[in-house]
């Protein structure tokens, strides 16, 4: 098929350039066929491992309580081989409380401190704070606790950040201060729940 002269002048600035541009051409090329090629094998090693994790949180869930070597197993596994995904923090919050149960504090705060800083979910890094402060507000290390308490966390739990902040300054007597983080406490949490009906009667107990 012959070409008409238009068709064949494109044809010649195009081998023109090709001439010129050709190789960084194929070299962009490639970079580009490189990345997405890397970009898709990164999408499936994530889905991979994130099935994987999921799987092994749910047996984790299924141990029983007094089974703690296995759940200290599963949960170290998966904050190990599996911190990308959303179930480590999740296994950390898990083995902290049957390590706390089980009397090992130590061990439940450095996991709670492992949860808080790398935990994929804000509501996981919030609990683990939350409960550190529990655990600092139970060994009477109410500065401490107070400076956990002041951290940034997900706005869902001010009421629960709150009112145990009044705890702390209540064993610090500071009553008037504990009156301001209960009533502050109230205005956060649901009216209708259990922990409202707790704070207003630690709030009742401070007098007017």
């Amino acid at each position: 098929m012959a070409y008409d002269l238009e068709e064949q002048e494109q044809l010649d600035a195009f081998k023109a350039w090709w001439k010129a541009n050709g190789d960084k051409a194929m070299t962009a090329l490639t970079v580009i066929i490189a990345g997405f090629l890397a970009y898709q094998g990164w999408q499936y090693y994530q889905n991979k491992q994130a099935q994987e994790a999921s799987a092994k949180y749910e047996a984790l869930l299924q141990l029983e309580d007094k089974n703690l070597k296995a759940i200290q197993s599963v949960s170290a596994e998966l904050m190990d081989k599996y911190s990308s995904t959303p179930y480590a923090g999740r296994a950390a919050l898990t083995v902290a409380k049957a390590n706390y149960e089980n009397k090992d504090v130590k061990s439940a705060v450095a996991q709670l401190e492992w949860a808080n800083k790398n935990a994929k979910e804000e509501a996981v890094s919030t609990i683990a704070l939350l409960q550190l402060a529990g655990i600092r507000y139970e060994e009477k290390s109410y500065d401490a606790a107070l400076a956990l308490l002041a951290e940034k966390h997900a706005e869902g739990f001010d009421g629960l950040f709150a009112d145990l902040k009044g705890d702390v300054l209540v064993a610090q007597g500071k009553p008037l201060d504990a009156k301001k983080a209960y009533e502050e406490a109230l205005t956060k949490l649901d009216e209708h729940g259990r922990y409202h009906h707790y704070t207003e009667h630690k709030l009742e107990a401070l007098g007017s």
